[in-house]
């Protein structure tokens, strides 16, 4: 009634709530509470109206970061003043989100206890920071650290520490100093954990200090584990290579073996931009080139497989090439002559015989060649132009047909020069020009010319040249029309003499070498080389010369560099290298970017030891010690073969694995390989062959099929060139022993062996007696009877004559009265030993009658005709025992007079023939 009444009294809620548009809190980790800047108060203008004027509550909306309303809340802490407080309503953490934002807003109390037409305030937001907690210790980022400093130095830093703290804000997250807890220890380290020594240090003192540190972050947590430094100290930085080896060791079979594989460059801190490093390996001290010291010049032409039809210009002195008897000649490793000309009087004239074999424009010129004396160094290289006049080497004019034409290869300086003259009568010369370090460096150098006029190609220890034509408008020697050949000068008075050292020297007439064989020639099976090209790092590069005895590295990064030296590899792939010691040198240079104080390294010397390999075993077999056959087969056409059933083999011993080493025969084993044989040698022993009685025969179309070489005199048959042992088998089981007619001997005896790889490996010397043996009426024969005289000694007996084989050591001390004698002592004593076996076959022959009874009369004749004694030989190599006087007795009848083996070969076995009773020939 009073409300109808008064209707201004009635309660009406009329403005909204008020709070601020932006709120700052803070809330600790440990905490929920949110304290906010300004203080959450909520005003409403209806107050002090009842419920219109009062705050009933806080609503909490999603803010930017979508969080506001899952973490935190608002409560009312007073409905009058309108007080709120902001809490969260799970634990916080830093370290996973710093800060949240979210908005408020306010509604008040409406115009009665439910809450009609309440109204909301604007939103306003509200930013959270979260406060740290220094809930972490610090952690070491390494637990151990290591460096290493030259001795005697100060450094601002050696090396740096570092920890980190897991804490999200600075205060507790930031490493605010670091400590070294092990006293006594010449280092500090300051608050971003970089160690310095506080005094020089010295490596003979103490080579390694070790000590523990400790962090501490800005809450004054420490680190829940020290760390650990290592600093090692060094001996004071000298630039140059590290770990050099002055030996090195190779074993024979062991492939590529790296050279230097700890070997590194130091350059003390000096910065450079190029470093170029020479690695020389001498190995010519071994022989001419690459691997002349396992064959010669010719051996090794035909393992290369180079076309036969070569002819030597300056082969050995013999009768028949007599031309190099007067040049001065020097040894060679590779069983090859080397022939020395002093520029004068030193020239060989090649006769015309052989020059007329080498006609035509098409041929092939090689040659080994070294200039200056034999007593000039490798090292010591010739001034350039201090030789200014021309040195010929081969001087030339050949018949061609109807026409004449010249050559000559010559050197000049550091040149060498062709001069060719197709027609001397009509074209014009042209000199064909090279420029080659190669012919002033006074080492050895292998020359390969092939003219095939006019295309000409020369090859410089297997690499190939070009040259410069140049025709030749000077002074030209006006070679006579007639053919002729010169080496080591000209035939104008000996002009422009050659000085220096020459080898094999050879022209073959018709088509011109393949570079296949050229390159073969000059091949190296040792040498060195590089290990992984891949490998290398940008900016490096590796060079090896032609002989690989010369590589080079050049590049411009240290760590790269070191890499690539250490992976330098020496290399052989011989299977039985030469032992010995190769010199190694190592030369280095430096460039930097200040060139007044760059670094000069001196150059590195040692060796290379190649080891002594295994030996192979080269057996000969399958013959002798014993040939015995009539004396008639030796004396045919075809005589009688030495060694027809000889067997080679070449093996080598090496050690067994462990699981053999119990099996029978050791801790070695022998494994067939493949092997070159390169000459075998047949020696008769005593006295040398009779030329106009005995001589040995080859098969020459084999051997000759076959290039292989062969002396035959009357000391040796010599057989030699590189070729297989299948071969060499075939060759040998073809020589023949053959005797003239009436020569015949008892016995001859002859020696047999083989080598391979230059003489340096040689087989069993296989000894052979060979054995006449001769009939009756061939001892009964005079001039047998003669022959015998000369190869019996007075202190044989009698008795040592009932074989056939007479050994005389003392060929020269002959008494033929005393042999005679012996002889006729013997025969008379052989009939008489047939006498007695007669008359004891008749003895036994009658007993078997008398005791069979009924025989009739006429059969107690003996009929003689069909009987044959059998006299063995060879019983004489096995007891060297003549007939006693025991078998003298004639009482013992129960004894047979001769003994015939049944396995008796006929050529085993003697026939002796006596007259019968009745005159015709019966056999014994």
């Amino acid at each position: 009634m009073l409300l109808y009444l008064f209707p201004s009294l009635l309660i009406t809620n009329k403005h909204k709530p008020w709070i601020e548009t932006e709120y700052q809190g803070i809330v600790m980790e440990n905490d929920n509470t949110v304290l906010l800047n300004p203080p959450l108060f909520a005003l409403d203008k209806d107050a002090p109206l009842h419920y219109a004027g009062e705050i009933c509550g806080f609503r909490v909306h999603n803010g930017p970061l979508g969080s506001g309303t899952v973490q935190f809340e608002a409560v009312v802490l007073d409905r009058s003043t309108g007080e709120g407080l902001v809490r969260s309503k799970e634990p916080l953490d830093c370290e996973s989100q710093r800060e949240h934002s979210f908005t408020i807003q306010a509604y008040d109390c409406g115009e009665g206890p439910d809450g009609v037409n309440s109204k909301k305030s604007h939103k306003a937001t509200v930013h959270v920071r979260v406060n740290d907690v220094n809930e972490f210790s610090p952690v070491f980022v390494e637990r151990r650290y290591e460096a290493s400093v030259p001795e005697g130095r100060l450094f601002d830093r050696i090396v740096r520490v570092e920890a980190l703290d897991a804490d999200c804000s600075p205060q507790y997250s930031q490493i605010c100093f670091y400590d070294i807890i092990t006293p006594n220890v010449p280092f500090a380290i300051d608050n971003d954990g970089n160690i310095k020594n506080t005094e020089p240090l010295d490596s003979k003192q103490q080579h390694v200090h070790t000590f523990w540190v400790t962090a501490f972050d800005c809450g004054k947590n420490r680190a829940q584990a020290d760390a650990q430094v290592s600093i090692t100290v060094k001996p004071s930085c000298k630039p140059g290579w590290i770990g050099w080896t002055k030996r090195v060791e190779y074993t024979p079979g062991s492939g590529s073996v790296p050279l230097f594989p700890s070997l590194h460059l130091e350059t003390c801190e000096e910065t450079v931009w190029n470093i170029q490093a020479t690695v020389e390996l001498q190995t010519g001290h071994i022989g001419k080139g690459c691997d002349r010291d396992s064959y010669s010049d010719r051996s090794v032409r035909r393992l290369c497989g180079a076309v036969r039809g070569e002819v030597d210009l300056l082969p050995p002195p013999s009768p028949a090439a007599n031309w190099t008897s007067a040049l001065p000649t020097l040894p060679s490793s590779d069983s090859s002559l080397v022939f020395s000309f002093n520029g004068s009087n030193h020239v060989a004239v090649v006769p015309d015989s052989v020059v007329s074999a080498l006609s035509g424009d098409h041929f092939t010129l090689q040659l080994w060649m070294r200039r200056g004396g034999a007593n000039i160094q490798p090292a010591t290289t010739q001034t350039r132009g201090s030789r200014k006049e021309e040195e010929i080497i081969v001087c030339s004019t050949m018949k061609n047909d109807d026409s004449y034409s010249h050559y000559s290869l010559s050197v000049h300086g550091c040149r060498l020069s062709l001069f060719y003259w197709p027609d001397v009568s009509a074209a014009r010369p042209v000199k064909f020009l090279w420029k080659l370090e190669q012919v002033c460096d006074s080492e050895w150098h292998h020359l390969s010319l092939s003219v095939q006029f006019p295309s000409v190609t020369l090859y410089v220890d297997g690499v190939t040249f070009d040259p410069a034509l140049i025709h030749d408008n000077g002074a030209i020697p006006n070679p006579a029309p007639r053919q002729r050949m010169f080496i080591g000068a000209c035939w104008v008075k000996y002009v422009g003499g050659y000085h220096g050292l020459l080898s094999g020297v050879t022209v073959r007439p018709g088509s011109v070498e393949p570079h296949s064989v050229v390159e073969c020639l000059y091949a190296c099976r040792e040498g060195l080389d590089f290990g992984d090209l891949e490998t290398l790092g940008s900016g490096m590069k590796v060079h090896v010369n032609p002989s690989q005895s010369v590589l080079v590295l050049e590049g411009d990064d240290i760590e790269s560099f070191n890499r690539a030296v250490q992976q330098v590899t020496y290399r052989n792939s011989l299977r039985f290298a030469t032992p010995g010691v190769r010199p190694l040198k190592l030369t280095t240079s430096l460039r930097c970017f200040n060139e007044e104080s760059c670094l000069t390294l001196k150059q590195l010397e040692g060796y290379l030891v190649v080891l002594q390999p295994d030996a192979p075993q080269i057996s000969l077999s399958g013959v002798g010690p014993h040939l015995a056959r009539p004396a008639p087969e030796f004396e045919g056409s075809q005589g009688v073969p030495l060694f027809p059933e000889l067997r080679i083999v070449c093996s080598l011993s090496h050690a067994v694995n462990t699981a053999a080493q119990g099996m029978e025969g050791g801790a070695l084993m022998s494994d067939a390989v493949a092997h070159t044989l390169d000459g075998c040698e047949v020696q008769p022993l005593g006295e040398e062959l009779n030329p106009e009685k005995e001589e040995l025969m080859v098969d020459m179309d084999v051997v000759r099929e076959r290039g292989l070489e062969i002396i035959n005199t009357t000391a040796y048959i010599a057989i030699t060139g590189a070729e297989s042992i299948s071969v060499y088998e075939d060759i040998l089981r073809s020589i023949r022993y053959r005797l003239a007619k009436g020569s015949a001997r008892f016995e001859r005896r002859f020696r047999l062996s083989c080598s391979e790889m230059n003489g340096r490996y040689t087989s069993n010397e296989l000894t052979l007696e060979v054995n006449f043996l001769h009939s009756m009426d061939s001892l009964y024969h005079p001039s047998h009877l003669l022959a015998s005289e000369q190869f019996l000694h007075p202190s044989h007996h009698a008795g040592e004559l009932s074989g056939h084989t007479l050994p005389n050591p003392h060929r020269n001390s002959v008494v033929p009265g005393a042999a005679t004698v012996i002889i006729m002592v013997c025969v008379g004593f052989l009939v008489v030993m047939v006498i007695l076996g007669v008359f004891r076959i008749r003895s036994i022959h009658r007993r078997g009658e008398s005791t069979r009874g009924g025989a009739k009369e006429g059969s107690g004749q003996w009929d003689d005709s069909a009987l044959t004694i059998i006299v063995n030989p060879m019983e004489s190599y096995e007891s060297r025992m003549g007939i006693s006087a025991d078998t003298e007795g004639e009482g013992e009848e129960d004894e047979e007079a001769v003994e015939t083996p049944d396995d008796a070969s006929d050529d085993q076995r003697i026939i002796i023939k006596k007259e019968g009773r009745d005159g015709g020939a019966r056999r014994y």
